[in-house]
């Protein structure tokens, strides 16, 4: 690997962004590839192969080349240091999050509840402003209290985060849509909001529920539809 090559890749990963390597299987030729902004044929596949998160070879417009995918690591910001957040947590750690906590009311994100996990006690427009949400980034809103969790969706509706999940009932999630075109964000904009949150899988425990939200993240981070194994 070229010492250009390997210096932008680190640069890439202090960004947050991802950054595919293409090397031509014949010639040696190598291309960086951006895979959120290359609409090439090249850049499509890298773009996929970013999305699996898997480097392999690709037979491209009749060239033969190897993919070799660097992504940053996968973030989970949860809003809301609520009971369903600890298995939350617990789950993503176990996928490979890193996984940081926002919620302003101290008496619920402690370390004791929340032991090794970053945790930020400022209103979430503030968190996220200091630590933005990037394309490796799911943010799930928990606490059910729109003066919290309301300035953290203007936020990550105006990121490129692949995933936004709202806890809360059909009716309730009605009423987020509405203050939300109030801040003039469009129908287009207000669908990649997953609520009520999670696949439907009949949850009703806190950790059932972390469950179907960790499964639909990851249908959202691979760009697949849910359906069984079996079928």
């Amino acid at each position: 690997m070229k010492l250009a090559t390997l210096k932008a890749i680190n640069n890439a990963r202090t960004q947050g962004r991802a950054i595919v390597r293409a090397t031509d299987l014949v010639s040696g030729e190598e291309r960086l590839i951006d895979p959120a902004s290359d609409t090439s044929a090249l850049g499509e596949a890298a773009s996929g192969a970013a999305r699996a998160d898997t480097s392999g070879p690709a037979v491209i417009e009749g060239r033969s080349w190897f993919l070799s995918v660097y992504n940053p690591p996968l973030d989970l910001v949860i809003v809301g240091a609520v009971h369903i957040a600890q298995p939350l947590v617990r789950m993503a750690q176990e996928a490979g999050y890193g996984v940081r906590i926002i919620d302003p009311r101290t008496a619920f994100a402690t370390p004791a509840r929340f032991p090794g996990v970053a945790i930020s006690h400022d209103w979430p427009d503030e968190a996220l402003a200091k630590a933005p949400l990037g394309p490796r980034s799911a943010i799930v809103f928990l606490s059910h209290d729109p003066k919290i969790d309301d300035p953290g969706l203007v936020a990550a509706l105006k990121s490129d985060c692949f995933y936004i999940g709202t806890l809360g009932s059909k009716k309730t999630q009605a009423a987020r849509q509405a203050r939300m075109r109030a801040a003039e964000f469009g129908d287009n904009v207000l669908a990649r909001i997953h609520g009520p949150v999670g696949l439907d899988i009949g949850a009703r425990s806190p950790a059932e529920i972390a469950i179907s939200i960790l499964a639909e993240m990851t249908l959202a981070l691979r760009g697949t539809k849910a359906k069984s194994a079996a079928s």
